[in-house]
């Protein structure tokens, strides 16, 4: 009897020791599907997957090893489950600001990305606020923010799973899975401009509101991404006058100047631009005789351009201004007369190669503008 009771407090013991060194084991190890993340910044919009890798290894993928449509998979509270979107844990995905997945809104946050594979080359991708659950068992329908329904493509094989981004440009980009021969592209669409003046505005209000160059960041950026032009024009009047930091300066002057411009409220723009040159540095001058050029005010670009080189005499490149000035308005004669001295007084190879160029085409009679 006590023989036997020893043998089993024994066995019992055991089993709480194993059951202990399981429960506590958290060596790390390498895993046979290696953890990844990729992220992409669009605008000032951080987005991110997490996903484990895994292997082709000679295995027929779809409908085998990933099974096509929803599936019970014996484990889990889930009744049917999508595909985890790649293995081991639950593949993430975040985002810092809200965005746009295949056209449909998707708030800020952290999601479990899903997708239902589809035999006829459509899938549809899943993004559940459920982001810490193992793989896709405990999948629950009620629990997801977005579908979309994609169409997938056929490309060169890819032995282990990976997501990456494509045409990524100033507003968007394509998020896609790619294995075996199979791709699952999503567009991704950020409200870039709504964002980052959102974010201005509150910046404004804290410690980067309190120096001149934010105020005129700010109206930049409205200025020249379709923001709201009375509120840049706020913005950058604060920058020139009325405030412990405001100064008015050649840049904050021209800022302004653009603002009237794109307002259709040219003369005013001259009188500000007139009064901002004295204070700008013969560089600035010239690139403001160029933007008139390229508004199609010539003549005004070259009473720009010879006021620049009265002011700031025999210094680069007040000649090459005037060569373009001259060249805009089909003077070649005289526009080769300057660019000859601008030639001369190039302070560098590359600025003297591409006079020499435009030496050239003046000599042809094409404008250099």
């Amino acid at each position: 009897m006590k023989k036997c009771y020893l043998t089993t407090m024994m066995m019992s013991l055991l089993v709480c020791l194993c059951f202990y060194s399981e429960a506590f084991a958290q060596l790390d190890l390498p895993r046979g599907s290696q953890m990844a993340k990729v992220s992409q910044r669009i605008g000032i919009t951080d987005i991110t997957i997490v996903y484990s890798r895994p292997s082709v290894n000679d295995r027929e993928i779809w409908g085998q090893l990933v099974p096509y449509g929803m599936n019970n998979f014996g484990f889990g509270t889930a009744k049917e489950s999508p595909w985890r979107a790649g293995a081991n844990e639950n593949t993430i995905f975040k985002t810092t600001h809200a965005i746009k997945i295949a056209g449909k809104e998707l708030p800020a946050g952290k999601y479990g990305l899903h997708i239902v594979v589809n035999e006829d080359n459509t899938a549809k991708v899943l993004f559940s606020k459920n982001h810490g659950a193992w793989g896709s068992y405990f999948y629950e329908p009620s629990e997801d923010v977005l579908q979309v329904d994609i169409s997938t493509a056929e490309i060169p094989h890819v032995e282990q799973l990976k997501f990456e981004f494509n045409e990524v440009d100033a507003n968007s980009a394509v998020a896609s899975l790619n294995w075996e021969k199979k791709q699952f592209p999503f567009k991704i669409e950020v409200p870039v401009t709504d964002i980052v003046l959102t974010d201005i505005r509150s910046k404004m209000q804290n410690q980067e509101g309190f120096n001149r160059q934010t105020w005129e960041q700010a109206a930049n950026f409205a200025l020249n991404n379709g923001g709201d032009l009375e509120e840049a024009m706020g913005w950058i009047d604060a920058a020139i006058a009325g405030q412990f930091f405001s100064q008015k300066t050649f840049n904050n002057m021209a800022i302004k100047a653009r603002i009237l411009m794109k307002q259709g409220k040219m003369a005013e723009a001259t009188t500000i631009m007139d009064e901002a040159m004295p204070m700008g540095t013969v560089f600035q001058v010239h690139g403001y005789g160029r933007q008139l050029i390229a508004a199609g005010q010539k003549d005004k670009a070259l009473e720009v351009f010879q006021w620049n080189a009265k002011n700031h005499k025999n210094q680069w490149p007040v000649d090459y201004g005037l060569a373009r000035g001259y060249s805009a308005l089909g003077n070649y004669k005289a526009a080769i007369k300057h660019i000859k001295i601008a030639e001369e007084r190039a302070p560098d190879p590359q600025n003297k190669n591409a006079i020499a160029t435009n030496m050239e085409k003046l000599k042809e009679g094409t404008d250099i503008n």
